[in-house]
């Protein structure tokens, strides 16, 4: 691993705290239902800095979020969920971009993680029945997917500019 240097730090710091407002007053939430664009923050650590610091933005928004601005429990699986979510982005973007891996990494965040994991962890936080659960969440995940797959593309495109004026 890299030494992280201080322009490096700032940005995931910066990137945390959008990803903090995003996600805790910028989304449309139900108990077990969040749609927004939290995930930009996300993306952009995955481009610029790689699957690691993504995985870390990510986890520590989820967990400063759920310190700050509490809107149920505190659950680790959540923490968990988000760093994976980062590190899949940076897995899939860091190095190459293109709409095959923009369509999988997407895939593997929507199906995996947020309809399986994330409705595991509700399951078990809430102590309701996993199906039902996971029927709720297919109209959110296939929102996400879709907008994610428009707004992707588009940080792609900009990630560069980005990445000249930044780091």
């Amino acid at each position: 691993m890299q030494k992280i240097s201080t322009k490096n730090l700032v940005l995931m710091a910066m990137l945390t705290a959008l990803e903090i407002v995003l996600s805790r007053f910028l989304s449309i939430s139900a108990w077990n239902t969040k749609i927004g664009f939290a995930f930009v923050p996300v993306v952009l650590a995955a481009l610029l800095l790689g699957p690691l610091y993504a995985g870390v933005v990510a986890a520590l928004a989820d967990l400063l979020g759920a310190i700050l601005f509490p809107v149920g429990a505190y659950f680790p699986g959540f923490t968990l969920t988000a760093f994976l979510m980062g590190l899949t982005y940076g897995l899939f973007l860091y190095r190459k971009q293109d709409f095959l891996r923009i369509f999988s990494a997407v895939a593997v965040h929507q199906l995996l993680l947020s309809l399986l994991l994330n409705t595991l962890w509700i399951s078990v936080l809430y102590g309701s029945s996993f199906v039902p659960l996971l029927v709720t969440r297919i109209a959110q995940c296939a929102i996400l997917w879709a907008v994610q797959l428009a707004v992707i593309p588009l940080l792609v495109q900009l990630a560069p500019k980005l990445r000249r004026s930044l780091l």
